[in-house]
């Protein structure tokens, strides 16, 4: 195991996904209207708005009560997030990329947390890019930076980890 000084160094990144997260949503909450265009950029690709999501991704369960959105949207990705740094602490098989991975999503979900439980107009989200029809859309979700860390570390910790399984079988197949 290594030691524990090592394994706090990408929280680091954690904090900061979840204060440039909430800096950036104070910015948008203070300056754009809600439910309004506050920029349009590159000919329209892509947009600064203001919009709150009560769901999760893809505003799934929007229209769930109060209730049972606390319980699957702020109890069940607190216990998921307690998972991974349970997971993160106790393995010894991670790489310090795939840790780094791991402090990424924390950084995200938190980030969200905090809006599900401080912000009772849901979380605020503000990015929305224009993707020509990609999977029947013209625009993605709108989504936010702690959507985008989640997002993009968990590509990476699976490009990681299918990396290391190929290079473990490699190794085996030359012992």
């Amino acid at each position: 195991m290594e030691k524990r000084s090592t394994l706090l160094i990408p929280f680091v990144l954690t904090a900061t996904i979840v204060v440039i997260d909430q800096i950036v949503k104070l910015i948008i909450v203070r300056t754009i209207p809600l439910n309004r265009i506050g920029v349009s950029l590159l000919n329209d690709f892509l947009r600064i708005v203001h919009v709150r999501n009560l769901g999760v991704a893809f505003s799934l369960g929007n229209a769930l009560p109060g209730p049972a959105r606390r319980v699957w949207f702020v109890a069940v990705p607190a216990l998921v997030m307690v998972v991974v740094a349970v997971y993160y602490f106790r393995s010894d098989d991670l790489t310090p990329g795939m840790r780094w991975c791991l402090a990424g999503i924390l950084g995200g979900g938190i980030g969200n947390l905090i809006d599900r439980v401080f912000r009772p107009l849901g979380v605020v989200d503000f990015v929305h890019v224009r993707v020509y029809g990609f999977l029947g859309m013209e625009r993605w979700p709108v989504f936010n930076v702690a959507d985008s860390s989640i997002v993009v570390s968990g590509i990476l910790l699976v490009i990681l980890f299918m990396v290391r399984e190929r290079t473990l079988r490699k190794e085996k197949i030359n012992e």
